[in-house]
């Protein structure tokens, strides 16, 4: 193996440690930020090292077809303590950075479908209220107008009435409608 290879490789392993302290850094700031529980970061973590893995190896088969050397194990040693030391404080301040901001853009679409959406349907709501309970005023009063209007009316007939219905209360057809129509008035559900 030639030494453009081999330092080729030492140089796609520093960057492959870099990207793997990126992914690491971005991976612990969003677990303590967003709480995730004990079960989800043991399954988060799991998933980071086989990704890791994956990455590294597909890394390593374009630097050198896949040869293991330890160069290789060197230059991703190097290449994750290079980033802890010198991006690792820059990347996380960077990541809460983008968290705060992509938390504050969801509460500002969030207010903005609100005041679009929400404000409208309830002043919406108000006003249907309002008609109605201006309707329902308007009816009740004229309907307590309506009676004391008639009030003097519904006395008269009750008097001619009575008389008439005294007549009649002996006569046998008039028996005979007015138990039919308690019994049909007894059904009823």
């Amino acid at each position: 193996m030639n030494p453009v290879v081999q330092w080729t490789t030492l140089l796609y392993m520093l960057l492959a440690g870099c990207m793997m302290g990126l992914a690491y850094d971005s991976y612990r700031v969003l677990s303590l930020r967003l709480h995730f529980s004990k079960g989800l970061n043991a399954v988060l973590d799991l998933l980071y090292w086989i990704a890791s893995a994956l990455f590294v190896f597909r890394i390593l088969y374009a630097g050198n077809q896949g040869q293991l050397r330890f160069y290789a194990f060197l230059g991703l040693f190097l290449g994750v303590w290079i980033y802890f030391l010198i991006f690792s404080v820059t990347v996380r301040r960077f990541v809460v950075m983008l968290i705060q901001s992509v938390q504050y853009v969801c509460k500002l679409l969030w207010r903005l479908i609100v005041i679009v959406i929400g404000l409208p349907l309830l002043w919406l709501w108000n006003l249907l209220l309002g008609i109605f309970r201006l309707l329902g005023r308007v009816l009740i009063s004229i309907l307590k107008l309506l009676r004391w209007l008639t009030k003097p009316l519904w006395f008269m007939p009750a008097k001619w009435l009575s008389s008439w219905l005294l007549l009649l209360k002996d006569k046998p057809w008039f028996v005979k409608g007015y138990q039919l129509f308690l019994k049909i008035w007894k059904r009823r559900p």
